[in-house]
């Protein structure tokens, strides 16, 4: 009967700590496409001629200086990658993208040279 307490309290204690992750507000606040990532917010915003990703921790805009974003964008079978330097409060590169409904990106976040997280996005 103990045994059966034990696991009874571990499965809520899980299940609270779920529906707290799950209840996370990722709203994207430029237009873009939120993942998250070790409780970091990142927004990927796409165009044509540049990529945007801004960075929040609990809602407010992180400090990129000293941090750099790979991006690997996949489109059917393209791939580019395309590497991501701070700018007004946020990385970002200037150039062509293929962009579709579908493509997928992978951004690599870093900062000092060391990789802080690697978030995944789906365009749609």
């Amino acid at each position: 009967m103990k045994a059966m307490h034990i696991l009874l309290a571990l499965a809520l204690s899980i299940s609270g700590t779920a529906m707290a992750a799950n209840n996370h507000d990722a709203k994207p606040m430029h237009g873009g496409i939120v993942s998250q990532a070790k409780d970091i917010d990142y927004e990927l915003v796409t165009s044509a001629a540049k990529l945007q990703l801004y960075v929040r921790d609990h809602g407010k805009p992180a400090d990129v200086v000293g941090m750099t974003a790979k991006v690997t964008l996949l489109t059917g079978s393209e791939k580019q990658d395309v590497e991501l330097l701070p700018v007004d409060g946020k990385l970002e590169a200037s150039g062509s993208f293929k962009l579709a409904a579908g493509t997928k990106a992978v951004a690599v976040v870093s900062k000092g040279g060391k990789s802080v997280a690697s978030v995944r996005f789906a365009l749609k």
